[in-house]
């Protein structure tokens, strides 16, 4: 597995957790064409081969930026194809995010506006900081939002406030984001990575292929109408009943012991 990268920092927290940081600080984090290309080459690796991760969670580098979205410095003077190549590659970027096998928490450490916002829209959930602020900026640079905005967004705070948000391009802070269910939890900035690498711990200490059947059940059903859900929600159940983890697991319930899921 691939961890070393030109614009992310990709640590390894725990036995099965990795934190993957946007490290730009220079430029807030923004996404330039390489930040893009080692996203898709980071996530597109687990659609092959998870390895041992069963966890990984996202953030920003610093204290004040999680994203500030595109690198507008780098799209300054590009021609019409330039820009269409380019996002071409944030929009396999996205694809690989959201098709990851394995959970992916946005750790929201300040600002995510534009694309950064939208790379808390397309992880599994999010806890962010109390300074964290949220904004799609795009319809302001004439522009609207690419890279899942306008899909994630409605799903997790309803329609009509997905097109305030997007339509006006107007900032809104974590307490907001939690209220509308953007995010899952505000933390106080200090306690902020400690609480989202708790929750990982916790998700990597429950069976894995459990786990990821269980995502794609939840993310797959609601694409579908309820019977067809439910149809694929009992042939992702079925995936587990051989499994040794399902013995393991319930083994361990009856022995009174913390159960030792391998994944198989």
């Amino acid at each position: 597995m691939k961890t070393e990268f030109e614009t992310l920092l990709v640590t390894k927290e725990s036995e099965h957790v990795l934190l993957v940081t946007l490290n730009r600080p220079a430029s807030a984090n923004a996404v330039n064409t390489q930040m893009g290309c080692d996203m898709v080459e980071f996530f597109e690796q687990f659609s092959v081969a998870s390895g041992d991760v069963r966890c990984i969670v996202l953030t920003g580098a610093g204290e004040r930026v999680f994203c500030a979205g595109g690198d507008l410095k780098e799209r300054k003077g590009m021609t019409d194809q330039q820009w269409m190549a380019q996002h071409a590659i944030f929009e396999r970027m996205v694809r690989a995010i959201v098709a990851c096998p394995v959970p992916v928490i946005a750790a929201v450490n300040g600002a995510a506006y534009g694309g950064g916002c939208e790379f808390v829209g397309v992880c599994d959930f999010a806890y962010a900081s109390t300074q964290a602020r949220f904004a799609l900026t795009e319809v302001t640079l004439g522009i609207m939002p690419g890279a899942g905005g306008t899909q994630t967004l409605p799903r997790a705070v309803g329609e009509r406030r997905a097109k305030e948000i997007v339509m006006t391009g107007t900032p809104f802070s974590a307490q907001e984001a939690l209220a509308w269910g953007f995010v899952n939890k505000v933390c106080e900035p200090a306690d902020l990575l400690r609480e989202v690498l708790a929750t990982a711990g916790r998700i990597a200490g429950n069976a894995p292929i459990a786990v990821r059947q269980a995502k794609q059940s939840v993310h797959r059903g609601l694409q579908m109408s309820l019977s067809d859900g439910l149809a694929f929600e009992i042939e992702a159940y079925n995936r587990m009943v051989p499994t040794q983890d399902r013995l393991e697991g319930v083994l361990a319930y009856n022995e009174k012991r913390k159960p030792n899921f391998r994944g198989h």
